[in-house]
């Protein structure tokens, strides 16, 4: 079988015409998206600290907070926390999720139409969510949310080759049966095939910011054949399609891993963090 590896295709950039739509199916089940998505390593939020300035008493503003897989954290460090998030659902849980914590407000709405406040804010992180921002207002209305001096840190994951290599090559026959946009013989790529200058350029286009400074983490992740199955249930790709397909394409793979796996089956995951300086 053939395999495409180059250029690395990103997990986080959605086809303009489709990124509103898309990322509208997060909000329809909540729960399972706060069940089933993974956190993010404790050295991610040691960075964030030395690179970023999230520091005990900072104000953060988080662009698209989910149901709180980073702002918990974040709260738990001692920042004070605007969380912004467009799905109210997803506001609701991640509400829930951070009661204990009285520095954070999480606010119901679309991060591009939200008023900034007057106050300017130490950081502005956003995990996993950038890529949904309106590119014509994400990085200029960062910079405007920030203090001179302050940062913005984004965060990236995408899912590389590793973990059950031979699963994820077999599995993109049932992708390929069931799905017609899927590319014949993709597999994962290398972690090393990654190159994140684009959001470097992007950020660097504003003006306002000094340049990018990255660290990257890898890790692998297992998981049962449901918890897999609730995993990609969380994916917006796998969300979009009919629903005939997307029952077709999870019973196959449900197939394959309990057939050929033994039931398990692990996922290596690259996460990429990106600060960016506000220059004076």
């Amino acid at each position: 079988m053939a395999h495409d590896l180059t250029p690395a295709p990103r997990d986080d950039t959605p086809e303009e015409s489709r990124r509103t739509r898309l990322s509208r199916t997060f909000d329809e089940d909540a729960e399972l998206y706060d069940r089933a998505r993974p956190g993010y390593p404790p050295e991610l939020y040691d960075d964030l600290r030395e690179l970023a300035g999230a520091v005990p008493g900072s104000r953060v503003l988080e662009v698209g907070c989910g149901t709180g897989q980073a702002t918990v954290p974040l709260a738990e460090r001692g920042c004070r926390i605007t969380a912004v998030e467009a799905g109210p659902q997803m506001a609701a849980v991640a509400r829930r999720n951070l009661a204990g914590h009285a520095g954070v407000e999480v606010v119901t709405a679309e991060f591009e139409r939200w008023p900034l406040p007057q106050e300017p804010f130490d950081t502005v992180v956003s995990a996993t969510a950038f890529h949904w921002i309106d590119p014509a207002v994400r990085v200029a209305k960062a910079a405007d949310a920030l203090r001179p001096e302050g940062a913005l840190a984004v965060v990236r994951t995408q899912h590389v080759r590793g973990g059950t290599e031979e699963f994820f090559v077999e599995v993109q026959r049932c992708y390929e049966r069931f799905d017609p946009a899927t590319t014949p013989g993709l597999r994962p790529p290398a972690s090393t095939d990654f190159d994140g200058s684009d959001h470097a350029q992007e950020v660097a286009r504003d003006g306002r910011f000094g340049p990018t400074v990255y660290r990257r983490y890898e890790r692998d992740l297992t998981y049962s054949t449901a918890d897999y199955l609730e995993l990609l249930r969380t994916y917006s790709g796998h969300r979009a399609l009919p629903n005939a397909a997307r029952d077709g394409l999870l019973g196959c793979i449900a197939g394959l891993i309990d057939g050929r796996y033994g039931g398990r089956v692990t996922k290596r995951y690259l996460l990429e963090l990106g600060v960016s300086p506000r220059r004076r």
